[in-house]
């Protein structure tokens, strides 16, 4: 019985990693303006897929502190047709917010960004394990 308990229970979360949205995990970005990255854990939330600064990292590699930490990065994320994710993503380096655009290629994410018709690469994400 106890062994029938355990494959159950190792079914069931084998089940639920392999559910789990590509988006889903954490991203470390590629550097901004200052040459400043971060680590974005990225979850199911009220509007679709919500990343939030978990680590800052300054031009060097080491970490920094930032008053950005918990802060969301990417809002409200959704997934279309196209299999790109649409939303939205905060730039710390320009404390602005862009309708954005997110594409997954395996273990990298693909952001670009648009305020005001202007648009920006946020460059190549790669996932961390």
């Amino acid at each position: 019985m106890k062994r029938l308990f355990l494959t159950v229970i190792l079914t069931v979360a084998t089940a639920t990693a392999a559910l789990a949205d590509p988006i889903e995990g954490r991203w470390r970005t590629a550097g901004d303006d200052n040459g400043n990255s971060g680590l974005i854990e990225v979850a199911p939330c009220a509007d679709g897929y919500c990343g939030t600064l978990i680590v800052a990292y300054g031009p060097d590699g080491s970490q920094i502190s930032s008053d950005n930490v918990g802060r969301q990065i990417l809002i409200g994320m959704e997934i279309h047709s196209s299999g790109e994710y649409r939303g939205q993503v905060y730039s710390p380096d320009r404390g602005q917010t862009y309708n954005s655009r997110v594409t997954i290629f395996g273990n990298t994410l693909s952001v670009r960004g648009c305020r005001l018709g202007i648009c920006r690469d946020g460059g190549t994400w790669t996932r961390v394990n």
